[in-house]
Order: C-alpha cells, then structure tokens, then sequence
C-alpha cells in the first residue's frame, strides 16, 4: 500500500508550463533526500521516450533505468497544481506524483495508484483538495486482495461427505497462511448452503488472515439430503474483500457451467472462475520486457487489443485473479504482470484465434521494447539479463560479513554451489509419482537419523530431530499429493509444498521464526535430491573454508570439522539455525557477506575471521603471517583459559569484574557453571512463553526458574522480564501489525498493557528464588530486569507490581536476595540515566538492541549489518554516561551484549567503569582469560583512545594497533 506523509505532499503548487512543473517535482525529490540532482535529467529524458500521464489528471514522474544511480532512497513526493498543468501529451494534470526508485519499486506503487483511475471524479476532488490528509486519503486506498489459485484448490478429495469436503478446504486454507486455527472451527459450525448444480458454499469469518476462496471436490460420487455433491467452496470472508470472488461463484452459476468444475483439471476450473467460458478461444504469451508490463508496453499493448476490432480479455496464468479487458490501461497495468510470467489471453467469436494471434505477437516482439528470450531453468537462479556482472573480491582486502560464530581460519576455499535439479514438470502416473515421493521421503528420514547418531546430542541432535518430524508432517505431504493428483511430478509437486509453508513461515513477524523458513528448504531440498538422484561435489581431502549461498542445518552437521576450517555464506543471518550449529560445532563462519563471495575461485587462500564479522581474499604475506601468529595465540589462549576457567574474573592488577554467561534456556544452567561463568547474566525467560500454546501458569514457571536457580548453587541469577512483541509475537498474545516492530509494542511496554501477565512472571522469580528447605541459610541472589526501558515511568509502573508483591508474599516464600534493575537497550534509557539510576538497583546494557537504535541499522540486515558496530563511539558514550550515572549512586552495571565477547571491546568496557560481563558460555573462559591479559590503568587509556575516534572503523583501527 501506498503509505504518504503530510510531509511528502506539496499543496498549491503552481506551473506556467509541463516543463516547469517537472522541475519543480525533481527539486522535492531532491530536496527530501531521496535524489541527487542530476536525476532531474531521467526525469526528462523519459517523458521524451513515453508521456507518464496515468489517467484523471494524475501524472507519474520517474526516472529512466540510467538515472537510478542518482537515487538515494527510495520514495514519493505529490505536487498539488488547483489551476492545472497542460501535460505535453495535450492531457491536463492536476497532480504529479514524483518517484525516486532504485529498482522496480515504482512499478509497484503505480499499481496501487490504479484504483484512483476507477473514479472518473478524483481529478477534480484532488485539484480542490484543501489538506494534505485529504490528498493522501484520495491516493491510499488500501486494497485487499483475495486469494484464489491453484494452492486453493482441493481436487479429488478422498471425502466421504460433504462435511469433509468443506474442512479440506478449510484446512487447505489454513496450510496456505490464509486462516488461523480458529477459522476452522467456524467453519464446521456452519450449516452448508446448497448453491445448485452440485456446488455447495461454507464460509467462515473468524482469524482470517487473508480474505480466499477453496474449492474441494470429491473423488467418487457424494450425495447430501439427496443432492449431489460436486464440490464446496469454502470461502474465507472479511470485509468487503471477499466480494468479488463470491460474484465470480455466482456469474459462473448463472451461465450454467459451473456443472464441469467438478470433473475438470486445475486450470480449467480456474479459466471458468476467471470469467472465461467454455466457448472461449485461448492463447498464452509470456512477458519478456525486463521490467515487467509496466506503463509503456501496457499502453502499446492495450492498443493493439482495441485494433483487433472485438473484446479480448486477459489474466495471469499463474494465480486465480478474473479476467480484465485488455482495452484497459489501467486494469492491464494493475496485473502487475512481471517478465517470466505468462498471459492467458481469451476471446470468442469467428475472428477469436486471428485476433489472439496478434495479441501474443505483439507480447513476443516486445510491444515497443528491446527484449530477450527467456529461459526459465536460467533464470531461475541467474541474475536478470540487465544486471550489472558481480565484481570479484579484491586481493588483500577485507570484505564485511555478518559474525556469525567467533574464531579465526586460514585455508585455500572450497566454493559449493547450489545443486541444480531438474526434474519434469507434469507427469501422468500419479500412483508411481505418490510412491517415488513416500520412498523419498523414507531415504530421507534415514539419512537425518543418521546423522542425529553421529551428532550424539547437544543442539545439532535437537535440530535434527526436527527436520525428522518435519519430514513426516502430514500437511507437507498431503499437499504434495494433491499437487500429483492435478498433474504433476513428484519432484515439483513437493517443491511447491516446500515453498508455500517456507514462504508463509517468512512472513511472520517473528524474525527468528522467519529464519526458520531455510530449515524447510533444508528438508525440501534433501527429498529433492534424493529423487533427482543429485549427488553433491565431493570436497577436498585437505583442510578448506567452505564458501557456499546458504547452507542448511543437516549441511552444517554433516561438515567434517577435522577438515573444515571455516564457513562463509552469501546469505543467512547470525541467528539462522545454520549459524547456531556452527557456533555449537566451534566453527568459525561470517554469513550474508553478499554474492561477490561466490566469486571466490577454488583453492585460493582466505582469512576468515568469525569476530570481526570479515574475510580476506589471496592475503598479502605480512598479514598472513600476522593472521597465523594470531591464529596460534588463540588456539594457546583457549587451552590456558579453559584449565584456567574456574579462576575469579579479574585483571592483571586484581580488578574484579564478575563473567557471567547469557542463556536462552533454564537447561543450559549447569553447562553455563560447568564453563567457569559466575552466574547467569542474562536468563531470556521467553523461551518459556514460547514453548507454550498457553500462557505458562505459575507453576510452570516457578519449576522452570527454580531450575536454574539450583543449577547455580548460590550464583546470581539475572532475569529479564518478558521480551516479546512487536518483531517477536506470541501466538496467544495477539499485536496488531506494525509497519516498524522493533519500534512498536514490545518489552516492558507491552508486558504493562497486560500487568496480571507481568505480575504472575514477578511473582514465578520471586518465589522460585526462596531458599531451598535444605539449605535455607544459603542465598540465591535474584536479580529482574526490565526490557526495553524508555524512561523512569515505566519502571515506576513495574515497580509498583513488585513492590505490592514483596509485601504480599510471605518472606521465608519468596527472594530475600533481590533487586530490580533495567536494561539500558534505548538511547533515550541511556540519556535519562542519572534519573533512572536514583531508582534503579542496577542498570545492564543491552549492546546489540542499543548499536542497531542508535545507529539506526537493524542488526540482521543483509547489507547494513556488518556495520552494526557497538565500539561506535556514539554507542562507547551512552555506555560511559550510563556507567556514571550508575556509580554515583553505589549501583552496578553489567553488559549483555555481544560486545562483551569482542576482544577488542573487553578492555575498553572495563575502562569505562562496567563491572559485568555477560557472554555466550562458550566464550566464559577466554572473556576470563583476556581480563588476565591487562590492567585497569592499560583499560582506561584505551576507553578514552577509543571515545577520541570519529567512527567504529577508526576505534578498531586504533585499538589493534596497540
């Protein structure tokens, strides 16, 4: 949807000429930032290829292919002109929007600008439009689009009744992402409605997500009350959305034809649903334009359908959308229709297949535009012909990535690519497809249990497991054996059941259930090669750093960690399960590092370090021989550390600053005390909340905490509060979607919209943490912290909860041992510390949330991530202010983020006064031991070295050369 700000619009604009006014549309796009100057030249050079005059006085600026170097971001900006404009095709405008794109994002916001079009009286209300708000509501219409495809349809359903037929569709709905839970039962409380001709309707209202349309069939005859029963349409309903597939039910009603559906293949029933009758004539033509039917090739296109002198419609093959004139710019540029995807052209009558004929033509020569062919196995995992050829890696140069698991490697690349498979389309016999498919899937279960044995336990085995279950999901695999019983092979019907689940698993808000999403393609792609029979490269005998797109989790566990010194993907984030497993394997691996990796030819040496989040192509012999002095000082330094592990935190001069080890998990307290940590630094308590269909009770959550409690035998045990929401949702805690989750409803502010859940989690630690009866004199430190803190308001209102419960809770049932601090993740927290900390029992920074706010790059994405850096001196001063503050009132400070492992960033922490560190378990004891290495005078000299630089680049360099 087209989002506008009163900001991106320009009221009362005024122009002698066209000339003028695009002069004025170029300076408000360079003026908001979104443009160099000199994309004012695109902006003129393509109104001499083709006039962007859209319809009901509205014109739509954008740049040509060339000028998109000159755009910065992304962006709009609407120019109101009351008096009008005399466009230079002899139209008159009253409105430009101006795009500055640095794709093809402006096809898509010329598609949601379509709708205005339907309206013959916009122009005139925009001209007069007296407000920004009024201009913004007449070009934002948010539309809805419902779903109807082939991935809706049931056919030849095993069903026994019509019953059963209407919960396929339900439940096929719900595989989709369509519908939740809920819908389902609305649905089988519903009495069916016969519709005639066989065809029966069921709806339902209730958690629908996306407004859609099922229809299963059966695949033997049914009756119901001595009806026939065909087929039931299962009609998820919201608002007004689902309209236009209900009169689309009902058109192919009254023509009589809807008699068919039930007896026909997938694509049939979707031409009739469409619009098109059984008399209709149909050609297919694919789009080849690069850019996809946008509004030059559609206007050409258009005229040649009014030419052939009867109506022609058109749709989009793929997909259940209806049928549109193809007379029509503005319906024809509303397909959306991108290069790749094929046309279905209709039309009736004695002139019907000439009149096609030309139609399809036109699309293959171009309709006005320089094309090439497509080839669809090509481009399905090549760039597009247009795009700029990836520049290899320069020698001797670090290339960024995402640290995805520490420790440093040197060794020659192995580069896996990703395996082709090629496999048929459609295939005829569907029985022997089914049981290529279950034979498949047999193997492939095999080969994962195999693995989960060699695993022998621990995180590797855990995610294993689950590719086994995932193999054996029914939804999975009934959904590829529909796909075989309308056609298809095994290969792609399994493929497209694999697809559908991960894609909905991407669009969750929850960024680490979204990653998720590569475990599915994981599994999809090991059955797929099992039917291909695809065999991966065998790598070298020798040690290598494996170089590959993305690798799934079973890859990661199968690497032969004898050999394989590191890891370095194009894609992937540092909390995708293929990183987790590297991390637990001890392999080094920088991730999303971007596709010039794959440029890397084999056998040529690589530095790759897991820390700094970088590799190093063909390195120089000066910093080869300085990466394998590092190398060796490391492998000694862990050896030290870990006999060394038990030892006290401290400096070289006797400096206590405690290491404690951050857990996602109450189970992984005893390894945590087991790698030397003391106490638990950071205990995320959503784990709980997260494994639960249902708000975990209070006793559930007091055995849970308990558990670690013990696991510590006296350790302090700092627990944060809740943290979901916003990019993180319960599936019982319902959010509204929000346009920017990390900036929504999330941590504290959301636990204190609903402070009875707040209250039974304060309540859980408090009571978990009572001394236990046979060692009542001894103490187990509870320390609770508040997520996502703002301001000393909303710890007042926490505070409130836990002060009324100390008082409730009788003293020998509760913490004695107690305090209640906040995490110091928001800028804002970091400023307002002197406030905060006259408060506050303690302040823990939370260094990954707090780089990302106040640098304002999200952590995990792809390109912006690697300078996600928290020695930023920006981030270096709110620590420092927040450390001051602190101190001055007797209170502590802990850092909880991954900057507490970072080497370099050790001493500077210390020096700034922190007085914890929390890490990873693993990283306990080599954090103990690189306190060992200096001094507190040595720590201060290097916090004000590093507060002295002008960025997080300068600071490192500053900080190694010492």
């Amino acid at each position: 949807m087209l989002t506008l700000r009163p900001e991106d619009i320009l009221l009362d604009c005024r122009a002698p000429d066209w000339r003028d006014a695009l002069e004025q549309a170029a300076e408000s796009l360079h003026r908001a930032g979104l443009t160099a100057p000199a994309y004012r030249d695109g902006l003129f050079q393509r109104e001499t290829q083709s006039s962007t005059y859209l319809g009901n006085a509205i014109a739509i600026p954008h740049g040509t292919p060339e000028s998109r170097e000159h755009v910065l971001a992304t962006g709009v900006r609407v120019l109101q002109f009351p008096a009008g404009v005399e466009w230079h095709d002899g139209q008159r405008i009253h409105v430009l929007v101006a795009i500055a794109a640095q794709s093809d994002e402006h096809l898509d916001i010329l598609r949601q600008l379509t709708h205005v079009l339907d309206d013959d009286s916009v122009g005139e209300r925009l001209a007069g439009a007296g407000s920004a708000a009024t201009v913004a509501a007449l070009l934002s219409k948010a539309q809805v689009e419902a779903r109807l495809d082939a991935d809706t349809l049931c056919l030849g359903f095993p069903a026994r009744d019509a019953r059963e037929l209407a919960l396929a569709g339900a439940a096929r709905l719900r595989q989709l992402g369509c519908v939740g839970g809920d819908f389902m039962a609305d649905v089988a409380e519903r009495p069916l409605a016969s519709l005639g001709q066989g065809l029966w309707l069921t709806h339902g209202e209730r958690s629908v997500a996306v407004p859609a349309l099922a229809l299963a069939t059966p695949d033997e005859r049914l009756e119901s009350g001595g009806e026939a029963v065909k087929g039931v349409f299962c009609l998820a309903a919201q608002g007004d959305a689902h309209r236009g597939l209900l009169e689309r039910v009902l058109t192919l009603l009254d023509s009589g034809a809807a008699a068919e559906l039930p007896s026909t293949d997938a694509a049939t029933v979707l031409a009739r649903l469409a619009g098109e009758s059984a008399a209709a004539h149909t050609r297919l033509a694919r789009v080849l334009n690069a850019h996809g039917l946008h509004a030059r090739p559609a206007k050409q296109l258009v005229q040649v359908a009014r030419e052939q002198g009867l109506p022609i419609q058109v749709r989009l093959a793929e997909g259940g959308g209806a049928t549109v004139s193809a007379s029509s710019l503005t319906k024809v540029i509303n397909l959306g229709a991108r290069r790749g995807q094929q046309l279905v052209f209709s039309a009736e009558g004695e002139e019907a297949q000439q009149a096609l004929e030309a139609v399809c033509r036109a699309v293959a020569d171009g309709l006005g535009e320089h094309v090439l062919p497509f080839d669809e196995s090509r481009e399905r995992s090549m760039p597009q012909a247009d795009a700029a050829p990836i520049q290899p890696l320069p020698d001797d140069e670090p290339h960024p990535g995402v640290a995805a698991s520490p420790g440093l490697a040197i060794a020659p690349v192995f580069v896996l690519q990703t395996p082709r498979f090629d496999y048929p389309e459609r295939a005829a016999d569907a029985a022997e497809q089914q049981r290529r498919l279950r034979q498949a899937l047999v193997e492939g279960a095999a080969q994962l249990e195999a693995l989960v044995q060699q695993a022998r336990g621990g995180e590797v085995a855990q995610i294993l497991s689950m590719h086994e279950e995932m193999l054996t999901d029914p939804e999975l695999f009934e959904a590829a054996r529909e796909g075989i019983q309308e056609g298809r092979s095994a290969e792609a019907a399994w493929w497209e059941a694999i697809e559908t689940a991960a894609h909905a698993q991407e669009m969750l808000a929850d960024r680490l259930l979204a990653e998720r999403a590569a475990d599915l393609r994981d599994v999809g792609r090991r059955v797929l090669g099992v039917l291909c029979e695809v065999t991966l490269p065998k790598p070298p005998e020798t040690p290598y750093i494996l170089v590959t797109d993305d690798i799934g989790p079973s890859d990661v566990a199968r690497l032969d960690t004898q050999r394989v010194r590191g890891l370095l993907t194009a894609r992937g984030g540092a909390t995708a399960h293929s990183a987790i497993l590297a991390r637990a394997l001890g392999i080094p691996a920088v991730v999303g590092a971007g596709e010039r990796v794959l440029t890397l030819a084999g056998g040529q040496e690589l530095i790759l370090d897991g820390e700094r989040g970088r590799v190093i192509p063909t390195p120089s012999a000066e910093r080869r021989a300085s990466a394998e002095q590092r190398l060796a000082e490391r492998e000694q330094r862990e050896a030290e550390a870990w006999q060394a592990r038990f030892e006290a935190a401290q400096t070289r001069d006797g400096h206590r600053v405690e290491v404690a080890a951050n857990l996602g998990n109450t189970t992984h307290a005893a390894n945590a005390v087991e790698r030397g940590a003391e106490g638990i630094g950071l205990l995320r308590t959503e784990f709980l909340f997260m494994a639960h269909a249902r708000e975990p009770d209070l006793a559930t959550q007091i055995e849970e905490y308990r558990e670690a409690l013990d696991a510590l035998d006296g350790r302090p045990l700092v627990a944060r509060t809740l943290d979901v929401g916003g990019d993180k949702p319960l599936p019982y805690w319902p959010v509204p979607k929000e346009d920017n989750p990390f900036l929504g409803l999330r941590g504290i502010r959301l636990s204190l919209t609903r402070p009875e859940v707040l209250e039974t989690q304060l309540r859980a630690l408090l009571m978990a943490a009572a001394p236990a009866s046979e060692a009542a004199d001894k103490p187990r430190p509870l320390r609770i912290m508040l997520p996502m803190v703002k301001d000393v308001g909303e710890f007042r209102a926490a505070r409130a909860i836990f002060a009324r419960l100390l008082d409730e809770i009788p003293a020998a049932e509760r913490a004695t041992d107690v305090q209640l601090g906040v995490m110091i993740e928001v800028p804002s927290a970091a400023l307002l510390a002197p406030v905060l900390a006259a408060e506050v029992d303690f302040f823990s920074v939370g260094t990954n949330d707090l780089t990302q706010y106040t640098l304002a790059i999200d952590r995990d994405h792809p390109e912006l991530s690697a300078h996600a850096d928290g020695l930023h001196p920006a981030v270096l001063r709110l620590i420092e202010m927040t450390v001051a503050a602190a101190h001055a009132h007797g209170k502590w400070v802990g850092v909880c983020g991954e900057l507490a492992s970072d080497t370099l960033a050790v001493p500077v922490l210390v020096g700034l006064g922190v007085d914890e560190l929390s890490v990873s378990a693993r990283q306990v004891p080599l954090v103990k031991a690189r306190l060992r290495e200096f001094d507190l005078a040595e720590a201060r000299t290097q916090a004000q070295l590093a507060l002295a630089q002008a960025t997080s680049e300068a600071v490192r360099d500053a900080l190694e050369v010492r």
